[in-house]
């Protein structure tokens, strides 16, 4: 067998390209280059200059297009928008060095595959990758997916020799496992925090002003809200409009939201209780008596938007938790299947859920508040629209209207954005490090 060169001779002999250097273009081409690669990048021809002035202190190299990025490169990286990733590679692929190998980092491999095979020449190997995690957030030990669709095992070993300096977890898949995990432990995941902060714009609410919304639980929801929501729209749009898994769980999370709003509304403690028990078996009912939960509610006390002393939490159905845990039952989900791609926020998310579903006693109070209290109820209705909404613009497919959605609330956070996004950034820290052991 042929020895396989190693870092140093790797990093001599080839260029690393990245065509679009939005956040997570940037990130990789920031950190490859630190690492001690050859990289050269480019994001819209017609911002060239301004985008080569920059970065004109960083390790890589800005060319005029994606052109020129191709030609020279041994690696080339579609770090774009999933609704552009067709009509870029169709433009660029033509010009892949020969024998190159290519790669995207969006967040649905399908359409991204079907661009590479239809445009890039035969002789091109294509091995993509997706790091599971935002720009903002430390690498180190989170999942990278690598994807070797089309590549020999020298070609597999360079990928690997290169991500190796990000310190992820590396996770071996193929294009349609990668869809399904993702959509398994992302899709409904957003969805619940876009319809949080979307409900919110919609009844001119600030919830850190509130105090209905105190306690761990609320805190963590308001924080990943408003850090999704500090992101761009096109992360989260890909991934829920170009991903057929994702659909499914879009549409069965509003489902499962609408059906648990009216057995409130209607009243129907007996069945309530047994829909979102049963969700408990299906969902949690394999873990041990003794498990440790991932989180709890005073761990989360501390990372409060508040300028108000905390109280104590009044009654809620917590709907949204109800609705998550609710639709992993419906559609047979166990996202314990899931933890090695799972991203931070879908860790934290399930370790909210697994709290209100598994600490003694919670969970009745939640389905007793839910039918006898009345201050959320406003807020239930809103939260049940909003869901409907997300789920009518996916199965549209209509990015604009998806786009428009989200910039408007958007707007309406913006004041509160970079605050929250830094306490948001303390809060994934500290709970990734306690769910990592």
């Amino acid at each position: 067998m042929a020895t396989l060169p190693s870092i140093e001779e790797l990093q001599s002999q080839k260029t690393i390209g990245i065509i679009g250097l939005g956040d997570m273009g940037l990130l990789y081409a920031r950190r490859f280059s630190q690492a001690g690669w050859k990289v050269v990048g480019c994001d819209r021809e017609e911002t060239f200059e301004e985008t080569k002035a920059q970065y004109a202190n960083d390790n890589f190299t800005v060319l005029k297009n994606g052109h020129f990025v191709s030609r020279i490169s041994d690696y080339i990286i579609y770090s774009v928008e999933a609704e552009s990733i067709d009509k870029i590679v169709k433009m660029y692929g033509p010009s892949t060095k020969l024998g190159a190998i290519v790669g995207g980092q969006t967040s649905c491999k399908a359409p991204e595959i079907n661009a590479f095979e239809s445009h890039l020449p035969d002789d091109v190997e294509i091995i993509s990758v997706h790091s599971l995690h935002g720009p903002r957030v430390n690498t180190t030990n989170q999942p990278l997916v690598i994807i070797n669709h089309r590549g020999s095992e020298s070609s597999l070993h360079f990928v690997d020799t290169l991500m190796s300096c990000l310190q992820s977890r590396v996770v071996y898949l193929t294009a349609n496992e990668h869809d399904k995990i993702t959509a398994d432990t992302q899709a409904v995941t957003h969805a619940a925090f876009l319809s949080m902060g979307v409900a919110w714009h919609k009844s001119k609410t600030y919830p850190w002003k509130v105090t209905k919304w105190v306690g761990g639980i609320e805190n963590a929801k308001i924080n990943i809200a408003m850090r999704i929501f500090s992101n761009k729209w096109h992360v989260y749009a890909g991934l829920a409009i170009t991903n057929p898994s994702a659909h499914a769980q879009i549409m069965q999370y509003a489902q499962s939201v609408t059906e648990l709003f009216i057995l409130m509304l209607e009243g129907k403690q007996d069945e309530l209780k047994e829909r979102v028990f049963k969700a408990r078996e299906s969902v949690f009912g394999h873990l041990k008596k003794d498990h440790e939960l991932l989180l709890d509610d005073s761990l989360l006390q501390q990372f409060s938007l508040s300028r108000q002393p905390p109280g104590e939490a009044p009654p809620n159905s917590h709907l949204s938790l109800l609705g998550i845990v609710d639709c992993w039952h419906q559609l047979g989900i166990v996202p314990y299947d899931h933890m090695i791609c799972s991203t931070p926020l879908f860790r934290i998310f399930l370790g909210v859920s697994e709290y209100l579903f598994c600490s003694p006693g919670l969970l009745e109070k939640a389905v007793m508040d839910a039918i006898d209290a009345k201050a959320f109820r406003p807020d239930d209705l809103e939260f049940t629209i909003a869901a409907r909404g997300w789920s009518d613009i996916v199965s549209y497919g209509d990015f604009n209207l998806y786009r428009r959605e989200f910039e408007g609330t958007q707007e309406f956070f913006k004041d509160m954005l970079p605050e929250a996004n830094a306490l948001g950034n303390e809060m994934i820290k500290m709970l990734n490090q306690k769910l990592q052991g």
